[in-house]
């Protein structure tokens, strides 16, 4: 008995000194180059580390030093300076799942050709570590990364796992091609839903906090979002900048603040931007809301051809549309005010009030083609209830009939510019008048027009103006079906008889001031004059004290003379 008790403490001691033995081997260069080696030739894995560290102050923890780790005949997934493993009774029965898994200045590449790894951890904690998840819906790339994920048990195509708090921070980050630093991020995964309590960083030259929830379905909840002093340059236009809130399912967006915000494009541009949106969701190209907000100012805004400085806009949102309770901006040198409301049913804008004064206005050289397209699917009809328009100078710069008018003044109610998505004059009343205009270098003073419009036509009650020499009148009728008939009345006083070949109507054969008698019909186009027939009489005078009547016909001239 004696001799089979020695023999067990002789084993027991050689035992301990194997395990000695391997203790020290495993922390020098050999021992570490035999594990690297087991684990690529025995493993669907490439592992390689210098050495390996354990210090008896804290027996539940392994360190790797220059550590190198990932798939058989694939980029590197781990590249790290020290690996701290931390281990615990669980290895007895589960020896792949650590207590935790510190990774120190290295790179960690997570993608859905990595995952699922062979390793997990209640823990995995970074510490200045580059990380990157490309060819992922969550296309990342980020830098100086410090902090934990837990639990950490990747898998196939979720390579933090499915259920997991996170906190990290990272100096510089790059997510979906949009640059940050000083990035903060503290949520959870649930399933496949991301709560992202905490949201923080410094971007385009400002900041960036909030909060946020990304459904299982792709659709986004904003409880908060706070922009602040955003300087942001794109190469986008205006339409493709905010094409990706098209691509999602849903934006809902509970509160959304913008500061002193600067936004430039290729043809548009915002300068200190102030803005404040509340409860607003966007889906499918349209939108919804209960009681949503909208706030916003700007020293500028560009888009196009478009100008404003100074715009203020203040809209409250519901299901029946959107109620626009102020806007108003400097525009081209004058002053634009309206509010109104945009109908859900019928897809209706009506303002309750318009008026534009001071305007120096150019229309755009393509302005006749802007009034024959269709407007957007959301703008089926625009109607002014009321506008006042006071001093303003528009121009038309078209080399085949140039024209302006110098202090625009006018009024009117009930004016329907759109209707079925056409630009038009549909129905309503409106009194124009100017103190001076030129209408294809013909100079006129005093220039008037009156007219009500209803479903059939469009009524020129009253149309006038001073020549040189005398004065011309008329009334008109234009039909609203396609076809655009016109009848037109005309009486001159006194007026030189060469004005209205200016105009377009058929050449004289005779000079001189008299007094016009006409009616003409026509055809109306948007992108020519009116081609009318001719039809009445003219009665010259100062020629040679001799009057002469003329009679036309079809714009052929006879002169018979009396």
């Amino acid at each position: 008995m004696k001799f089979i008790g020695k023999l067990l403490v002789y084993l027991l001691v050689a035992l301990l000194i194997v395990i000695l033995a391997l203790y020290i081997l495993l922390q020098t260069r050999w021992g570490a180059a035999q594990v690297s080696s087991w684990v690529t030739v025995n493993t669907d894995y490439e592992l390689s580390f210098d050495k390996m560290n354990h210090h008896f102050s804290s027996p539940s923890h392994i360190i790797l030093e220059n550590v190198t780790f990932g798939r058989d005949g694939k980029p590197a997934t781990l590249v790290a300076k020290k690996v701290d493993i931390g281990l615990s009774s669980r290895q007895i029965t589960d020896p792949l799942h650590m207590d935790t898994i510190t990774l120190f200045d290295g790179t960690l590449n997570l993608s859905p050709q990595t995952a699922p790894l062979p390793l997990q951890a209640d823990r995995l904690q970074l510490s200045n570590m580059a990380f990157n998840s490309p060819n992922t819906e969550w296309d990342l790339s980020a830098q100086k990364v410090t902090g934990g994920v837990s639990p950490w048990q990747p898998e196939a195509g979720n390579v933090l796992g499915k259920n997991a708090q996170i906190q990290m921070s990272a100096g510089s980050l790059t997510l979906n091609g949009v640059p940050a630093t000083n990035v903060l991020i503290e949520g959870q995964l649930n399933g496949q839903e991301v709560v992202l309590n905490t949201i923080g960083a410094d971007m385009a030259r400002g900041s960036l906090t909030g909060s946020a929830l990304r459904n299982a379905d792709g659709s986004w909840i904003i409880d908060t979002l706070r922009l602040n002093e955003i300087r942001l340059q794109s190469d986008k236009t205006l339409m493709a900048f905010f094409a990706p809130l098209t691509t999602i399912p849903s934006l809902q967006i509970g509160r959304l603040d913008v500061t002193d915000a600067r936004l430039q494009g290729p043809d548009w541009a915002v300068t200190d931007l102030d803005l404040s949106l509340r409860n607003l969701t966007l889906s499918k190209g349209d939108w919804q809301s209960q009681e949503g907000r909208l706030s916003m100012n700007a020293s500028e805004f560009i888009y196009g051809s478009l100008h404003l400085f100074d715009p203020i806009l203040n809209a409250e949102f519901s299901p029946q549309g959107m109620a626009l309770r102020q806007f108003t901006s400097r525009w081209e040198g004058g002053m634009v005010r309206t509010s109104g409301n945009w109908l859900r049913d019928g897809k209706a804008l009506v303002l309750d009030d318009v008026a534009i004064a001071g305007l120096e206005y150019t229309l755009p050289e393509n302005w006749k083609t802007l009034w024959m397209e269709p407007l957007p699917e959301w703008l089926n009809s625009v109607t002014l209830q009321k506008f006042g328009l006071s001093r303003n100078l528009v121009i038309d710069i078209d080399p085949a009939f140039p024209w302006q008018i110098t202090s625009l003044d006018g009024y009117g109610a009930n004016l329907q510019l759109v209707k079925d998505r056409q630009w038009g004059v549909w129905g309503g009343s409106a009194t124009l008048n100017g103190a001076a205009a030129t209408f294809n270098r013909v100079d006129v003073r005093r220039p008037s027009l009156a007219l009500n419009a209803n479903a059939a036509t469009v009524n020129i009650t009253d149309l006038s103006a001073f020549t040189e020499k005398g004065i011309l009148e008329a009334t008109a009728t234009v039909s609203q079906l396609p076809q655009r008939q016109a009848t037109v009345s005309l009486n001159g006083r006194g007026v030189p008889l060469s004005v209205l070949q200016q105009w377009g109507w058929p050449a004289l054969p005779i000079a001189g001031d008299g007094n016009i008698q006409l009616t003409a019909s026509g055809s109306v186009q948007a992108s020519a004059p009116l081609k009318p027939t001719v039809n009445g009489k003219l009665n010259a005078v100062n020629m040679d004290k001799q009057q002469v009547q003329q009679t036309m016909t079809g714009g052929v001239v006879s002169t018979p003379v009396q």
